[in-house]
């Protein structure tokens, strides 16, 4: 037995099915920065609800490894290891969602190595993906379990003439004029203290009140996401952002998010 519940996110109404015991409620708003540095890497985001994480690959020796830096890198810890295998097996037990009957799901891949030669291996990667992964052939998007988002260095013009093509480009606030499709530039990212003074204390100051729903009407006027990153660890700013529209909060604190995004 299922309960149905609507959810207000800004500019769109996400219908969530939330099982009455068991799995999480999907948030999918909530997005798990560095999430490969957590415990449990992908598992700990699920636990918590949590549709979108992010995972950072260096490609060696041919392999997409996940970690920060080159320190942290080790053979095991693979991008299919830690992120598609699972995602996949899950996606297969909860027909084509990875909550059963949730929002499509953003796994955000920030290329730390170089993006071309990086970005030709993690295309090869998820073409053996494709009941997963959303994308596009011929010019035709679907969309499936799975949402791959390219970050970090992004070789936008190899990846805008892949075909077929498993993911799309993370765009900065220089991008919200963009007329790329959705489908190539489907979310607008960038670092909150480049563009906002105000780290959640003391009152959000007005002008930059306005500045932050103008900028989430212009990308959500072109079928975008907005997220932030480097945001300040406060619910006065997370409360901001949910009354703006951002579609993505970012955070490190998994439960705390969670608390403040669960009804």
């Amino acid at each position: 037995m299922v309960r149905v519940s609507v959810i207000a996110c800004g500019w769109l109404l996400v219908a969530t099915t939330i099982p009455v015991a068991g799995e999480p409620l999907p948030l999918a708003r909530a997005h798990a920065h560095n999430d490969y540095r957590h415990g449990r890497p992908l598992l700990d985001a699920l636990t918590n609800g949590f549709c979108s994480v992010e995972a950072d690959i260096f490609l060696v020796a041919g392999k997409l490894l996940v970690g920060h830096d080159r320190g942290e890198l080790k053979p095991q810890r693979t991008l299919k290891a830690l992120y598609l295998d699972p995602l996949r097996e899950r996606s297969r037990a909860n027909n084509g969602r990875i909550y059963k009957g949730g929002p499509v799901f953003t796994l955000l891949i920030d290329i730390k190595s170089g993006g071309e030669a990086t970005y030709r291996a993690l295309a090869e990667v998820l073409a053996e993906y494709p009941g997963l992964l959303s994308g596009t052939r011929a010019g035709k998007f679907t969309e499936r379990a799975v949402a791959v988002i390219i970050s970090g260095n992004r070789a936008k013009d190899i990846i805008a003439a892949d075909d077929p093509r498993f993911a799309g480009i993370d765009g900065r606030l220089a991008d919200l004029e963009s007329i790329a499709p959705s489908h190539l530039l489907p979310l607008i990212s960038d670092r909150w203290s480049s563009h906002f003074r105000w780290r959640g204390e003391g009152d959000f100051p007005e002008a930059e009140r306005i500045k932050l729903h103008r900028i989430v009407k212009q990308a959500h006027a072109k079928g975008r996401r907005v997220r932030f990153w480097a945001t300040p660890e406060r619910e006065t700013l997370w409360r901001e952002l949910a009354e703006a529209g951002v579609d993505l909060i970012n955070t490190d604190d998994l439960p705390g998010l969670r608390a403040f995004l669960s009804p």
